[in-house]
């Protein structure tokens, strides 16, 4: 997405994103620090344990407790092991909790937040993007930030705790041996700056190729049956095993690198471990160091830099999450370009439809609209005709606002559609268009899309105008049969009259058809219009049209050609004339008396 590119670094820009979550983050913090500390505790009880052991009274428990018995001193140890113990596994419980929600509901946060976005974006933006790549987003790198919140997070903190709580211990028993010990420390602080620097731009070239495959996978799945109407099995798994396999190339680099981290870590940590356990054993046998100290450095190394080790997982986990944080507040960047008006339509809406001089373009290409002049009035019903390019559905989408003019305006009853808040603009207008989209649920519940408080009565009424009730009711379950994804287990003819009941039970003043009927037979496209003529009657109707048959019943008939209108009139005046339309109808006309004398 890279209008919405931001280079300020993910991770300050999750913060500014999760802000609302904050003093949930301070708490988690807090009880993971808390836990941190009761899990270094057991070292320094065990070397306080042989303090006792080897020094008596002089201990440093005796001392400080004022007890002389050996054992007693043992059992006050024992109680503040169980303390530490509790306290332990109570702060674990309260960080995980604290954590894992977190992590659960930023991701749902963002998810729900990157889709309403998406939403709101226009039409022309989905022209550049695909399918996959934005599942990819919305799921895959979703679910990539949960993980490194859930998992990650934690590591971290915990491993900057363990460095801070254990090289205090060190450095108060022995500065030199503190010395010695996080000897090895600025090597892994270098190297893991190093690695993560190497890392960043090898996944975010991961998470790009994880979109490409997932857009390819669903254009291939969403057009199965033409892969297999031209037997393009072969070269379509061919293009997915490229596809898959560039995936596991960009992986494999950032494995490489990765991989080799952690090898290098543990040289640095035997390094420290072995010269600790040389120069403490030597300071505690010459007297220099009490033993019970010397015990709790030998464990505390141990303790101090084997944690190191997972330093490298961590931020593996750490750049794939800060990539895909990057995908998606980048995608939540891109600014909506059409935005909804503070106005409403007057009401009752009467209709009215009118193109005041409408320039327009898609994107940098030539006009398709060029002063564009028409008013619908209230009531009637237009058709718009014209050659395939014309601009006839560029019209629709102008309407129903899924683009903006380049110059001019759209009005409904003289408001300009512009100043209109969304609901109240869409909620005037039916829309009936070529491509019937259905979703996955039943009859009813596509039916009632636009209506959700719709009754089973008026579904049914909806259903009974647009022709559709009959074929609805000899489905094995009726209104509760499930239609299949984009209602594939229907007849095209089935999908437009759900459509047009679809738009029918909205009850809208101005209903707009787009090609409603090119892709159906005559006996269903006789339906159709039965039922349109039905449901015209005291609203306005635009009838986009490539069949002029359809058509020459409209009050008026306007005539585009190459984004202009080129004459309008009723169907007996413009076949009058012997222009464009003329020359169009005899087209028909002539392929009709053709096809009945063949």
């Amino acid at each position: 997405m890279p209008e919405g590119r931001n280079d300020t670094a993910p991770l300050r820009r999750l913060w500014v994103y999760a802000r609302s979550h904050r003093r949930t983050v301070v708490g988690a913090i807090i009880f993971t620090v808390l836990n941190k500390l009761c899990d270094v505790m057991p070292e320094l009880l065990i070397g306080a344990a042989v303090d006792v052991v080897v020094r008596g009274s002089q201990s440093l428990v005796g001392q400080v407790f004022g007890i002389d018995d050996k054992f007693r001193q043992l059992v006050v140890l024992a109680i503040v092991n169980v303390i530490v113990w509790l306290g332990e596994s109570g702060s674990e419980y309260v960080a995980q909790v604290l954590w894992r929600n977190l992590a659960q509901t930023v991701e749902h946060e963002a998810r729900m937040d990157a889709y309403r976005h998406v939403q709101d974006l226009e039409l022309a933006w989905f022209e550049d993007q695909s399918t996959g790549g934005l599942l990819s987003i919305l799921n895959d790198d979703v679910n990539q930030l949960e993980r490194f919140l859930d998992v990650g997070a934690i590591d971290l903190l915990r491993t900057f705790v363990n460095v801070v709580f254990v090289g205090a211990v060190f450095f108060f028993a022995s500065p030199t041996l503190g010395l010695i010990a996080f000897a090895p420390i600025p090597i892994i602080v270098w190297g893991s700056i190093r690695y993560q620097r190497r890392l960043e731009p090898l996944y975010d070239d991961v998470r790009a190729r994880a979109g490409d495959l997932g857009a390819l996978l669903a254009n291939n799945l969403s057009g199965i049956a033409t892969i297999r109407a031209f037997s393009a099995e072969h070269r379509e798994e061919a293009r997915v095993e490229a596809a898959s396999q560039a995936y596991r190339e960009s992986n494999r680099e950032a494995i490489r690198l990765w991989s080799a981290f952690v090898p290098i870590i543990r040289l640095a940590i035997l390094a420290g471990f072995t010269v600790t356990l040389l120069w403490g054993g030597n300071a505690a046998l010459n007297g220099s160091l009490e033993i019970g100290l010397f015990s709790v450095l030998v464990y505390m190394t141990q303790r101090l830099l084997w944690p190191l080790t997972r330093l490298g997982e961590t931020l593996d986990l750490y750049q794939r999450a800060m990539a895909s944080t990057r995908r998606i507040l980048d995608l939540l960047a891109v600014p909506p370009t059409i935005v909804s008006g503070a106005g409403t339509l007057p009401e009752p809406v009467a209709g009215e439809v009118a193109f005041h001089d409408v320039t327009f373009a898609y994107g940098d290409g030539r006009p398709v609209l060029t002063d564009l002049d028409l008013t619908v009035p209230a009531g009637e019903t237009h058709a718009i005709v014209g050659p395939t390019g014309a601009g006839k559905s560029t019209v629709v989408k102008l309407l129903l606002r899924l683009y903006d003019p380049v110059e001019g305006h759209v009005t409904i009853d003289g408001r300009p559609i512009d100043e209109v808040g969304f609901a109240s603009l869409r909620g005037a207008l039916g829309y009936v268009g070529q491509d019937v989209f259905l979703f996955q649920g039943t009859v009813r519940e596509n039916l009632a899309y636009g209506r959700w408080d719709a009754s089973d009565a008026e579904v049914e009424q909806a259903a009974r105008l647009a022709e559709a009730h009959e074929f609805i009711m000899e489905l094995p379950n009726g209104y509760d049969t499930v239609v299949g994804e984009r209602g594939q287990k229907l007849s095209g003819g089935q999908r437009q009259r759900l459509s047009i009941a679809r738009a029918i039970l909205r009850d809208p003043r101005v209903l707009v058809l787009d090609e409603a009927t090119s892709a159906v037979d005559n006996e269903t496209e006789a339906a159709i219009q039965r039922s349109l003529e039905t449901v015209g009657q005291g609203r306005t109707v635009i009838v986009i049209a490539h069949r002029l048959s359809t058509i020459r019943h409209a009050d008026r008939i306007h005539v585009l050609e190459r984004g202009r209108l080129a004459e309008s009139g009723s169907h007996e005046e413009l076949v009058a004339e012997g222009g464009l339309y003329a020359a169009l109808w005899r087209v028909q006309t002539g392929e009709a008396q053709a096809s009945l004398l063949g």
